[in-house]
């Protein structure tokens, strides 16, 4: 978690930070991969946590954190990028890419899809689409080991 915030030294106090955090982002049912992305570059606005309180507390605090490292700015963002994939494999973007491939004989949709998994930590504009959440379901979505 350290390194997902960009933190290289450790303080008695950086694991209830974490905490809160992960608490928060729980309590706002805030996507775990997307929260972290937002906050490797700082755009705290796009994030579904930007309107809660409890929240912008937080991220008063973090940012304090990372003022008590001898690192620069820059080197914590960098540790973020590193620590912090831009793209997963989603499993509605799978599902879409093997039913492209089962159904239609189309791999162009699994192709693009391994092209940006290839390399999870470009953050570059070919994998901001997959950023995307699915749409809402009416039935829950369960996965199992080894899927």
């Amino acid at each position: 978690m350290r390194s997902k915030l960009g933190i290289f030294n450790e303080e008695a106090e950086d694991e209830a930070l974490f905490e809160r955090l992960l608490g928060i982002m729980h309590k706002q049912n805030a996507d775990y991969t997307n929260t972290f992305i937002e906050l490797t570059f700082d755009r705290i606005q796009d994030t579904k946590l930007y309107d809660a309180e409890e929240f912008k507390d937080w991220y008063h605090l973090w940012k304090e954190r990372l003022t008590r490292q001898n690192r620069s700015k820059e080197d914590s963002q960098e540790l973020m990028r590193n620590s912090n994939p831009a793209v997963i494999p989603r499993n509605h973007r799978v599902e879409e890419a093997l039913e492209a491939a089962v159904k239609y004989n189309d791999y162009s949709r699994m192709e693009k899809l391994l092209k940006v998994l290839s390399k999870p930590y470009a953050h570059s504009e070919d994998q901001e689409e997959y950023k995307e959440l699915p749409k809402p379901s009416s039935c829950k979505y369960k996965t199992y080991c080894g899927t």
